[in-house]
């Protein structure tokens, strides 16, 4: 939301109920100001759209117009995949439109929704290295010839443990391989005695030289940390959609992901591999893959991955398609 709310402002009027950590361009309300103001309807007579993308922002709409008739319609995004509960179902059927950001999601709602909307990414700020990808791994100062990311936070959800297994087959069947695996994510205190069996397994098998644990990392660092990688693995177990598998492919990454998300609908073999979640064979298989690709095979897949964001993947896209829904609703 952070990121699609200054290119829909550049499109239509709009503000947000609550602050949020948003930036000061963007106009925010409370909900005595939405009770009050949204009583009063447009000019034109068109209705105020109140998009909600969380149970409790749909109760705070559904309050709105059925308790203080403010003339609003409403749109849902949800994204969940599993089977909602009746909370969930109920207040679906208080919106007028209904939007998701992945097929796998749509097939767990209770009716299809108007439009799968798919998110995007700032292709200005998840970019390519003006020079090559050599360059951007030396700039990082890490060991070996090229990284191989995962970013999240460690946890069983995310698959970091699926990673680790399987970069520890590549080195067992290449010990000439020449990647870092470069992990980047915060660890909680209810995973850390996750994160150490981790780090064990790795010196078990004596390579902790090839394995980088950052932690977490400024926000503004991350997009030099994705330029640096040549693949980029999400192996989640879960996911609501996945915006790392989109920055990281805008960011000239070959990418493996697992079906998870909406990763199923994105990924394709021109630039990526996509492995069923949780299958760690297939991972193992798919890594050692892509670890013996000459360098510029594998940097031709990130080529690729970019040229696919920019057509189908931006964020000027998803906010476009957003504020055209809102409108087909008047």
């Amino acid at each position: 939301m952070l990121q699609v709310l200054p290119y829909q402002q550049g499109i239509i009027s709009l503000g947000v109920l609550g602050k949020h950590h948003l930036p000061n361009n963007i106009k925010t309300f409370s909900f005595h100001e939405c009770a009050r103001k949204l009583r009063k309807p447009l000019a034109n007579g068109n209705f105020r759209i109140f998009h909600a993308r969380r149970n409790d922002e749909m109760l705070q709409a559904v309050v709105l117009k059925c308790l203080f008739r403010a003339k609003i319609k409403i749109v849902f995004t949800a994204t969940a995949q599993r089977y909602p509960s009746w909370i969930t179902r109920w207040l679906i059927s208080k919106a007028d439109g209904l939007l998701t950001t992945s097929k796998i999601a749509a097939a767990y709602l209770p009716r299809s929704p108007d439009r799968i909307i798919c998110h995007g990414v700032d292709t200005i700020r998840y970019s390519p290295h003006t020079k090559s990808k050599e360059d951007a791994w030396l700039e990082l100062g890490f060991p070996g010839h090229y990284g191989v990311g995962i970013f999240g936070r460690i946890r069983p959800q995310k698959g970091t443990d699926l990673l680790i297994k399987a970069m520890i087959q590549v080195f067992k069947e290449n010990p000439e391989c020449g990647a870092t695996v470069v992990i980047v994510g915060e660890t909680t205190s209810k995973y850390e005695t996750y994160l150490e069996s981790l780090k064990h397994r790795i010196r078990l098998e004596g390579l902790d030289q090839k394995f980088i644990f950052l932690g977490k990392q400024e926000f503004e660092r991350i997009p030099e940390l994705f330029r640096g990688m040549s693949i980029v693995a999400a192996l989640s177990r879960n996911e609501g959609f996945g915006l790392t598998v989109l920055e990281a492919m805008a960011s000239g990454c070959a990418v493996l992901a697992s079906d998870a998300g909406a990763w199923g609908d994105i990924v394709q073999d021109d630039f990526g591999r996509l492995v069923p979640r949780d299958d760690l064979e297939q991972m193992t298989q798919s890594l050692i893959e892509l670890n013996k690709l000459p360098a510029e095979i594998l940097h031709n897949m990130g080529k690729q991955a970019r040229l696919e964001i920019e057509q189908n993947y931006n964020i000027e896209r998803e906010a476009q398609q957003l504020v055209d829904f809102y409108r087909s609703l008047q």
